[in-house]
């Protein structure tokens, strides 16, 4: 059994109809890819385990007292480098996301799907934990093949059965992971310690989700990215002839042909020292060796242009070097490109388009980053007590109003309140502390009383100042209703 079927790759027109990992009659071709080497594998390794490292480490990072990262969505608590949000910064959080959102769009209408190749966390994992896991079990991707296609004889069955232990044991750590996210890592540790018994309920969930990505590392692999991901169902509305994605040479490349004694001969005679030299009979640098197809995660043929498929991983550049380096061409036949440079040889990065979305990516970065820095330490909301409208007292008339002091810093503050125009209004309080406590939501009722020389109108506009240590720290504007 061959890893790869070769009459479905020569067929160079199919891959429009069809997906790669799909045969003509729709069952599953499984793709057994080829294991890559080369400096761009080299990178996306490096900068993977640096961040599934990330990944594991962040909820367990302490900045201030708070977790580095927590996205709490049930109870609306977000912390984001240390940072808390409170619920009436949730308005911060949603441009942050919107923020991102447009990031991602600008990077991928400039850059392709480099997100997918270099980022993702589905890509990390897969690639560099669950693949390698499965080379080291059932060994390279002709053994697999074999294998497969074999019985279920003594060898397949324990292989069959370690590889799945193995793959669940990491699926139900990396659901782990996710869930201190959400619930954070104190909490987390505190259920693992009081065990699965204590919390039936999260526990189920938690092997409902270990379950899913098990089943996404070891069944559905390039599936999820090719049906389950709603990124790659916009990507191709994103990309034109000028985004830079993983491009074969194609005016370099055509006509494919494979190497030949008089490729050989051809070499000898070029000039010693010349790092290149030109196939005879004007055949392309393409030798047609499918090393490019053989390492493709997805399946694909880049030499077809670019496809809904390619998640840019960048194994078939590092295979074509490799075979240009052997039979002394110049690398680059495949490489990050555009379909315009190699049309034309000119690659023109910031179109009108790419200017646009700069244009937007700048102005959201600039606004995100105001509010940011204006952002208060305390925030105040005061409102008329609902229900009400004034009552008499033996000081003069008097309204209720509700108060609600949000203390986002780690240490108390003492506050006081003072109605600053017009002038005959005094404020009383009705139990309200002196000051709010750290990392606290101080709730409570006061009044405002109308003394004899204020002026008698039905309805004033009154204005307050919160002070802090004599600096004052918010002003409100309310009214005030008397007869």
């Amino acid at each position: 059994m061959s890893i790869i079927d070769l009459d479905l790759i020569e067929d160079h027109e199919r891959f429009r109809a069809e997906l790669g990992s799909i045969h003509p009659d729709g069952k599953r071709r499984w793709i057994y890819a080829r294991k890559p080497k080369g400096r761009f594998t080299t990178w996306r390794t490096i900068l993977g385990w640096f961040l599934m490292a990330f990944l594991v480490l962040a909820p367990f990072v302490k900045v201030g007292g708070h977790q580095f990262l927590l996205l709490n969505i049930i109870d609306r608590e977000f912390v984001l480098f240390g940072m808390p949000f409170w619920p009436n910064d949730f308005y911060l959080v949603a441009l942050l996301f919107l923020t991102g959102v447009i990031t991602v769009v600008l990077f991928t209408a400039t850059l392709g799907r480099i997100w997918c190749g270099w980022l993702c966390p589905q890509t990390i994992f897969m690639e560099i934990v669950f693949r390698q896991i499965e080379y080291l079990i059932e060994g390279g991707p002709k053994e697999q093949a074999q294998r497969k296609a074999g019985p279920w004889n003594w060898d397949r069955i324990w292989r069959t059965g370690v590889k799945v232990v193995v793959f669940f044991a990491i699926s139900f750590g990396i659901a782990n992971v996710f869930l201190s996210y959400i619930i954070s890592s104190d909490v987390l540790l505190q259920y693992v310690e009081n065990g699965p018994a204590a919390h039936v309920e999260l526990f189920g969930g938690l092997v409902f989700f270990t379950f899913v990505f098990f089943m996404v590392f070891y069944r559905f692999r390039e599936q999820a990215c090719l049906i389950a991901c709603p990124y790659g169902r916009y990507m191709s509305a994103l990309v034109d002839e000028n985004t830079i994605a993983v491009t074969y040479d194609f005016k370099r490349g055509e006509d494919r042909a494979k190497w030949t004694r008089a490729d050989n001969e051809a070499k000898k005679q070029t000039a010693s020292g010349s790092a290149s030299f030109t196939r005879p009979e004007q055949k392309g640098d393409c030798v047609d060796c499918h090393q490019c197809v053989t390492v493709c995660p997805t399946g694909i043929d880049i030499r077809n242009g670019i496809q809904l498929e390619c998640v840019n991983c960048t194994a078939c550049i590092d295979a074509c070097d490799e075979v240009m380096d052997k039979v002394g061409l110049d690398r680059g036949l495949v490489r990050y490109s555009s379909l315009n440079a190699v049309e034309n040889g000119r690659a023109k990065v910031f179109t009108k388009r790419i200017k646009a979305y700069l244009a937007v990516w700048f102005v959201m970065v600039a606004a995100v980053s105001t509010l940011f820095i204006f952002r208060h330490d305390l925030d105040v909301v005061v409102l008329r007590q609902e229900g009400t409208t004034w009552v008499t007292m033996q000081e003069g008339i008097a309204n209720f109003y509700r108060l609600q002091i949000i203390n986002k810093t780690d240490h108390d503050i003492p506050y006081e309140m003072h109605v600053t125009s017009p002038h005959g209004f005094s404020i009383k309080n009705i139990g309200l502390p002196s000051h709010v406590g750290a990392e606290d939501i101080l709730k409570g009722r006061f009044i405002i009383i109308r003394e004899n020389d204020a002026p008698k109108t039905t309805e004033t506009k009154l204005t307050i100042e919160m002070t802090t240590n004599g600096k004052v720290f918010h002003t409100i504007t309310t009214s005030f209703i008397a007869p």
